[in-house]
């Protein structure tokens, strides 16, 4: 299945793709989340953020976010996550399978055929980070700990998981750099 997508991406990747991509992304970042944030942070009556961008807290915390968002905010924000938060890890996985896909085309070596579906790996830690924050929003006050301690795990190995796919894209790039910098030489040594 890995490789069907790999070779789907590899196909489809080009600039038009990788355009279409940004245009979809960009309305996520620039005004649905942000809009969504405002409106849980005006329901909790301060400044308490979304679960999904921590990296690295603890069950206490988790909870303690959770009793702050107030009944109308956790249902907003549950709104949110099986909504807007379904369609985005689409959305950017798209791009970024896209983006690296373009980067590494042209590597058919081993370790780097199935670079460019690594973003999937985010995407399926996204959804599930974004079942467990629905359930923890939706079973507020008895969510276990443990439930807590699982969203914990999964969003910070969606963090870990980006971090290796922008590791892999600066490397592209550099590759990219260095080899357009070979060919140049070359030509003008000829």
């Amino acid at each position: 299945m890995l490789n069907t997508l790999s070779s789907f991406f590899y196909r489809i990747a080009s600039w038009k793709t990788l355009f279409l991509g940004v245009v979809l992304y960009m309305p996520f970042p620039a005004y649905l989340f942000k809009n969504l944030e405002a409106q849980m942070n005006a329901l909790a009556g301060k400044i308490v953020g979304p679960i999904d961008l921590l990296l690295g807290y603890n069950p206490a915390k988790i909870s303690q976010m959770v009793a702050d968002y107030g009944s109308e905010g956790r249902a907003i924000y549950a709104q949110g996550e099986l909504t807007t938060d379904i369609v985005y890890p689409l959305i950017y996985t798209f791009l970024f399978c896209t983006i690296l896909s373009l980067l590494f085309r042209n590597r058919t070596y081993a370790p780097f055929q199935l670079v460019n579906v690594l973003p999937v790996g985010i995407w399926a830690f996204d959804l599930m980070e974004n079942a467990c924050i629905v359930y923890l929003l939706k079973s507020y006050p008895q969510a276990s700990e443990a439930a807590a301690l699982l969203c914990s795990v999964v969003t910070n190995l969606k963090w870990g998981v980006t971090l290796v796919v922008a590791i892999v894209f600066v490397y592209g790039l550099i590759r990219l750099v260095v080899g357009s910098r070979q060919r140049t030489q070359q030509a003008s040594a000829s």
